[in-house]
């Protein structure tokens, strides 16, 4: 039993800790100290929710739905198109890029934004839903090694999200911001052309 969880725990961390687009935008609401509680739950319930559903096998269903798959694919691809030129605009005007000058975002908005990155991007669903549940399948404690995968993401957006404020004395200059938030237009734009390219 012991080992579906570890199983479950190690698979799952290798997915999540590469950078994506969640992960961008959990590391930079981390920084700015802005919802950050609201977007770790957030993230960590969502992927919890889709792990879950690839378990009782929606994996298969969805596989199955080619349509489905290119709508997912397409909507992702714009949405994370409109946030790389929204975060090369930031990294181009050096007076938007110190977090303090920047009016809050609403909790609302914040939130919608965190499940947007979440839902429109169909590496989500190839990570939890289908290869994860898929994995789980081939482990006698399925629903454990399910457990081992959602606490993996606790940990990971629990570690991003409240670690990413000892990275504020060096993001503490206008510049260092211009680059970080070059990197997220850049990492956008790379995984919203690989969608696009199938």
């Amino acid at each position: 039993m012991l080992t579906s969880t570890v199983a479950g725990f190690s698979v799952a961390i290798a997915l999540i800790v590469a950078i994506g687009a969640q992960n961008a935008f959990v590391l930079r609401q981390g920084l700015r100290r802005e919802h950050v509680v609201p977007v770790v739950v957030t993230c960590a319930a969502s992927d919890a929710l889709l792990i879950v559903a690839g378990i009782a096998g929606l994996g298969t269903a969805v596989a199955g739905r080619p349509v489905l798959l290119a709508a997912i694919r397409w909507g992702g691809a714009a949405f994370l198109l409109c946030y790389a030129v929204l975060a090369a605009r930031r990294a181009v005007r050096p007076g938007r890029l110190v977090p303090t000058e920047q009016p809050p975002a609403t909790l609302r908005a914040t939130v919608l934004a965190c499940l947007a990155f979440t839902y429109l991007n169909p590496h989500v669903y190839l990570d939890t839903v289908l290869l994860l549940g898929g994995i789980a399948q081939q482990h006698e404690h399925r629903w454990l090694f399910g457990v081992g995968a959602a606490c993996a993401s606790v940990v990971w957006f629990t570690a991003l999200g409240v670690g990413a404020h000892r990275l504020a004395p060096l993001l503490a200059r206008p510049a260092a911001w211009r680059v970080l938030d070059g990197v997220i237009a850049v990492v956008m734009a790379a995984v919203a052309v690989a969608l696009l390219l199938g």
